[in-house]
């Protein structure tokens, strides 16, 4: 029987597509029936209940988001609530540019982006260029090397970081960018972006940015002190094992919990963020630590510190971890820590212009 060449073997039929979660991503692990008949009745009851709240979101916001300030100067605390609920996915994009402010800055700016993107160029395009496949890899949008996904937060990052050349671009705004982008165009991304870091409603988010990272350095420190007072074993069992917020806590606020946090918890967080400031990634944060408290205190330095950058899968449950989250009062104790760290600041900067004089 004569051997066929390997060249002679037509070759197989692609492997079939990978399934993709609702928002997108890759599923990283699928069984035969993905569970498919245990979810069914759970699936159609949160179906049912989204419908539910998209109508009543849309007679909220009114068409394209015309009664939308009128609602909130009339019904705050009834907002407040919806969006703590959590926003409906179709109308999220247009909400979160509503509540930021964006949507104004893009009104008051046109062609601005465009000018940007095609004209101007930046020093930090080489940098962009090589981060690009790290925002997001598991998604479907982003997957593509020179992707359409890819090509627009290439245009929003560059385009910022003509626009603020100050800031420029550091490595954890591609995340930002990136969830911007999987909600609404490139432009009205880079609106929001500027809503964010220039504060267009809360306290500008640059800070976090710029050199020597000062405002990661600010919230860092304010939340170390907020667990002493809200967790104190826990907050003495990680100075016996030298455990800093520095070690597991940067990117919680670098990139609003879009970095490591499933996807479903950090577009709840980020409804609640956008709305209500960055009060809810040092409420977030504090929830987590009392919800695992119990294991947590147990720890040494490397478990705990692999724990604190893993967190068991219930919670991460957005129905678990938010109701907790909200119930935690910090508000008056953040705006005490603020003013503390100012202070602390200034009378720091007095002491070595002192010394050089």
């Amino acid at each position: 029987m004569e051997k066929k060449r390997i060249d002679d073997y037509e070759p197989g039929p692609p492997p079939p597509p990978r399934p993709l979660d609702r928002f997108g991503f890759f599923k990283q692990d699928v069984t035969a029936s993905d569970s498919l008949a245990k979810n069914r009745s759970a699936y159609e009851y949160e179906r049912i209940r989204e419908e539910r709240s998209v109508r009543k979101w849309r007679k909220m916001i009114g068409v394209g988001g015309s009664d939308w300030k009128h609602y909130v100067r009339r019904k705050p605390h009834v907002v407040k609530r919806r969006i703590r609920k959590g926003i409906p996915d179709c109308l999220r994009g247009l909400v979160w540019q509503l509540i930021s402010g964006s949507r104004d800055l893009l009104l008051m700016n046109p062609g601005v982006y465009e000018q940007l993107v095609i004209y101007e160029t930046s020093t930090s395009e080489l940098d962009i260029i090589r981060d690009i496949s790290r925002t997001f890899p598991s998604h479907v949008f982003f997957r593509q090397r020179h992707g359409p996904g890819q090509r627009s937060l290439y245009n929003v990052l560059k385009a910022y970081s003509v626009f603020d050349r100050n800031v420029g671009y550091v490595q954890g705004m591609g995340f930002l960018a990136g969830l911007l982008l999987l909600y609404m165009s490139e432009e009205d991304a880079f609106w929001l972006l500027v809503a964010l870091l220039k504060g267009a409603v809360h306290a500008p988010m640059e800070g976090l940015y710029l050199a020597g990272l000062p405002l990661v350095q600010q919230y860092l420190s304010q939340f170390e002190q907020l667990v002493k007072e809200h967790l104190p074993k826990l907050g003495e069992h990680f100075s016996q094992e030298m455990i800093n917020p520095s070690m597991y806590a940067s990117q919680w606020f670098i990139t609003v919990f879009s970095y490591s946090f499933p996807f479903h918890l950090a577009l709840r967080i980020w409804d609640v963020f956008l709305y209500e400031g960055v009060k809810i990634v040092f409420k977030v944060g504090l929830a987590l630590l009392m919800y695992c408290h119990d294991d947590l205190i147990k720890l040494p330095f490397e478990k705990l510190l692999h724990a604190l950058k893993k967190f068991p899968e219930d919670a991460m449950n957005p129905d678990t971890i938010l109701p907790l989250a909200y119930s935690i009062k910090i508000s008056k104790r953040l705006e005490e820590l603020t003013q503390e760290y100012e202070k602390n600041g200034k009378v720091a900067q007095s002491g070595e212009l002192s010394e050089k004089h």
